[in-house]
């Protein structure tokens, strides 16, 4: 067992709730975005040694795992994972009520070590132990699995165990940080906790005074999607939840007709932020009333830059990895060093696409990568909209497409989507090298955004929250060519960090042909035919790009605007 007393609780900690962390690429505890966004914020915390403890589950049987049958329909299967072959069982155990039955919950404690000296406690809620019944165990296994009591209850063990666990192991907190709506249980058990210390709950059932509550809790919304917000309704919250948090505190903060986890969230939080300028905007919309922040999105710079670009770093920036806004001088670097080091991360991309496709890219192709959660708004298949359109480009210059990118198994269209792809990957054999990587991973993601040479992004406006597969791109020196929508809007300089895909009356017919403009004019003769410029907007995607959107910059932001304010 493990004794958080002397080792993290000497101090008091901020304490980042996320339903999903990527810790590392073999701990298959996150499913897209927010969970590597989550990893990157822990890994800036500890590179800079600031005072945090994580609180996620377990998900032993991780997201899903994934392959392609022949004719590309997405296969899905658990990916499990042993938590103590990478963890230690903390000494203490919650509870919490779920349907009347008291569900135990453990912590295995997960040691997340920055690049430099600095290490966070990562706490992975289980109930996967001997005290619950067969049912009751499963509840922290699955990663958004199940129906939507199964749901609920995660998100219960999530925020309400979750504060449990850290005054059960004697943590103290000084700020709490809702990274998106899932956590939203644990500021009324937070307010719960200073209502019974304090008596102020009469006979009557006085409501709470939540202004000391909202002061510690911060709320980060990640999507401007509506399906995106978790909702429940109100008969299955009372039969779930039972003697939890008050019915009427409940509709009284998160909505009237449906328990809505963002609004409780934002009702229950003093600071609130979107992820990028615009999608600040669109929250406040979204959510009229609120004051929405923006702090965009960053990545953590010495996880997403491959070898041979953190050699050259080293060589020529020395610190970057602790001030990346260093990398603004990339320009001074000789052309063909920057040349020479995205040639090895190519390779290296190549050598996996063979592995694990069996297909065989060029090195002397331009290789466009597209690789995100398959979802329909996200439009993977914009590329493949006008296939006349892309043979007549190719056969003036050619390219080769590398896609990555796993569909929830509840979403059809997604598993269409990728069905679709590697129907144009088979049509397309001949003419143009089109590879899909199952099983989309960490390790496929830093091989893929370090060595194609352009990354592609076509996300609907103004769906795309923030996006961070562009950013950790530029930290490579590959430039994007994406949608004006979440960062990009704040990091395209056109012909410098990368190139728009315009879409003036927002349809898809319009992007399309934008995007198949961009390549044949832009991009592709730039790519083919003139390397001093092509590597001058490399350079551009590094110093303007990768020194500004980076996890460090994030963090600190928070810390300032949201911490310690």
């Amino acid at each position: 067992m493990v004794d958080t007393a002397d080792t993290y609780t000497r101090q008091s900690r901020v304490a980042y709730f996320s339903m999903e962390i990527a810790l590392r690429s073999d701990i298959p505890t996150y499913a897209g975005g927010l969970g590597m966004l989550a990893g990157d914020t822990l890994r800036s915390a500890a590179d800079l040694e600031l005072p945090m403890v994580a609180v996620t589950l377990v998900s032993r049987a991780g997201y899903l795992q994934q392959t392609l049958a022949d004719d590309g329909t997405q296969r899905e299967g658990p990916d499990p994972w042993a938590p103590e072959q990478h963890a230690s069982p903390s000494d203490a155990m919650v509870v919490v009520h779920l349907e009347g039955r008291r569900v135990w919950i453990r912590a295995w404690l997960y040691e997340l070590k920055g690049h430099q000296n600095g290490v966070i406690p990562v706490l992975l809620l289980d109930t996967d132990i001997d005290e619950n019944g067969s049912e009751d165990r499963q509840l922290t296994h699955y990663l958004y699995g199940g129906d939507e009591a199964y749901r609920l209850k995660q998100e219960a063990i999530l925020g309400i165990g979750g504060v449990r666990m850290l005054y059960a192991l004697g943590f103290r907190i000084r700020q709490y940080h809702l990274n998106e709506g899932h956590a939203a249980l644990l500021a009324l058990e937070l307010a719960q906790r200073a209502a019974y210390s304090a008596d102020d709950i009469g006979p009557d059932g006085a409501p709470f005074d939540l202004a000391g509550v909202r002061a510690e809790c911060n709320f980060t919304t990640h999507t401007p999607v509506e399906a995106g917000h978790d909702q429940f309704s109100y008969d299955l919250v009372a039969r779930v939840l039972g003697d939890g948090p008050k019915l009427e505190e409940l509709k009284r903060f998160g909505g009237r007709d449906r328990l809505n986890m963002t609004r409780l969230a934002l009702n229950l939080s003093d600071y609130v932020n979107g992820v990028a300028k615009k999608h600040a905007e669109v929250s406040r919309t979204m959510f009229p009333g609120y004051r929405v922040h923006a702090v965009t999105n960053g990545v953590h710079p010495y996880t997403w830059t491959a070898k041979s670009f953190s050699r050259l770093y080293n060589e020529h920036l020395p610190g970057w990895c602790h001030e990346p806004e260093l990398l603004v001088r990339a320009d001074q670097i000789a052309d063909e060093a920057i040349w020479q080091a995205h040639v090895e991360a190519k390779q290296q991309l190549i050598d996996l696409v063979r592995q694990r496709t069996r297909v065989e890219l060029d090195p002397d192709r331009m290789t466009i990568g597209f690789a995100r959660r398959m979802t329909a708004y996200k439009r993977p298949d914009l590329l493949f909209s006008d296939l006349f359109a892309l043979r007549e480009l190719t056969k003036q210059r050619p390219l080769q497409i590398v896609l990555a990118g796993k569909a929830h198994p509840r979403d059809h269209d997604g598993k269409a989507l990728i069905k679709r792809l590697h129907a144009h990957a088979v049509e397309f054999a001949d003419q143009i090298p089109v590879a899909f990587i199952a099983g989309y991973d960490m390790a496929a993601a830093q091989a893929l955004v370090a060595g194609v040479d352009l990354w592609l992004n076509t996300p609907r406006p103004p769906l795309e929250a923030s996006g961070t597969s562009g950013m950790k791109a530029s930290f490579n020196g590959v430039p994007s060519l994406s949608v004006l929508d979440g960062w990009w809007i704040e990091g395209c300089v056109p012909g410098v960090t990368g190139w728009p895909i315009d879409s003036v009356d927002g349809s898809d017919a319009a992007a399309a042909a934008s995007l198949y403009r961009r390549l044949r004019e832009d991009v592709l003769p730039l790519y083919y035919e003139d390397r001093v410029r092509w590597i001058a907007v490399m350079k551009g995607a590094i110093s303007k790009n990768a020194s500004q959107f980076n996890s460090h910059r994030m963090l600190r932001r928070y810390v300032s605007d949201a911490y310690f304010r």
